[in-house]
């Protein structure tokens, strides 16, 4: 295994970040690690990462343990956190030529040079890292992350703030590299596990609730219609759990309603109800995004 995660707990003076989780990840996977605000990813990903040890449970990388040979892990491991730490007045080049010599790496213009080219920098290479944009400075991190040619990379959120323009070049950049190494991302953006992710593992207030390929879980909503509607008053849940063909309805916000139905023909019976009560539906929408309701069915 890539990654292999077995009962991992970690407690934070009284709070429990992540409360004995367990997976593994195979070689060759692109991984989306999805969750919450607070639900314990970017506190997983430290563990894997050897930032910081767990209180309890084990985890290996490549077959390392990451308490007992944190640096074999980190030979093995590529990583670009959440906040990518750049240094802003060193040029794009020269940069990835310190990052090459911390790792000790042999013929380090070539390998600097090649990195270049992988994440499409060539035209900024003779940039300060201050004067990149959002999206060349997520390449800059990327290049750092791989330059040791790692065979396991964990990004946290590395398309947090790009344009759709860059959102696209970034995801292209990460499934293609995908290709020859495991991957482990972290995201809000279902979209993005749906386009380039082959499995997703959910966590949510720090226990894995889903575990699976994307399209197994997609499938799960198949067969699911969720409305979401919003009505001109209050009404109750009872009286909504009672109209003909709803499965299950919870309240979203005020007056807005999940309704989660079989059929399409159950939002005539939710319109005769509305009438029958004097209640006006200001809105009526099908909710298409399948993976999306799956999280949000498992995190709320």
């Amino acid at each position: 295994m890539s990654i292999e995660v077995k009962n991992v707990t970690k407690i934070y003076g009284t709070q429990k970040a992540l409360d004995d989780v367990s997976f593994s990840i195979e070689p060759g996977h692109i991984v989306g690690f999805l969750g919450p605000n607070g639900a314990g990813k970017s506190t997983m990903m430290k563990i894997i990462t050897c930032f910081i040890p767990q209180t309890s449970g084990s985890v290996s990388v490549c077959g390392y343990d990451v308490i007992e040979s944190p640096i074999d892990v980190k030979k093995q491991v590529g990583y670009l956190p959440e906040h990518n730490p750049l240094y802003l007045d060193m040029y794009v080049k020269e940069y990835l030529d310190f990052v090459g010599g911390v790792y000790k790496i042999d013929n380090r213009k070539e390998r600097v040079k090649e990195m270049i080219d992988i994440v499409g920098l060539g035209i900024e290479q003779n940039k300060k890292i201050g004067a990149l944009s959002k999206g060349y400075r997520q390449r800059v991190g990327l290049a750092q992350a791989m330059i040791h040619d790692p065979k396991v990379l964990i990004l946290d959120e590395p398309t947090t703030g790009l344009d759709p323009n860059q959102l696209e070049e970034i995801r292209g950049l990460i499934k293609n590299i995908g290709k020859e190494k495991t991957i482990m991302l972290s995201t809000h953006i279902m979209q993005e596990v749906e386009a380039i992710c082959d499995k997703t593992i959910i966590v949510n207030q720090g226990k894995i609730v889903a575990n699976d390929k994307t399209q197994e879980l997609q499938k799960q909503q198949k067969n699911q219609i969720v409305l979401t509607v919003e009505f001109d008053k209050k009404v109750e849940l009872k009286q909504l759990q009672k109209i003909e063909g709803v499965n299950q309805v919870k309240n979203s916000t005020d007056n807005v309603w999940l309704f989660e139905i079989s059929e399409d023909t159950v939002r005539n019976n939710i319109f005769q109800f509305a009438m029958q009560q004097e209640i006006v539906i200001l809105t009526m929408q099908k909710e298409t995004q399948s993976l999306e309701m799956v999280f949000k069915k498992l995190t709320t």
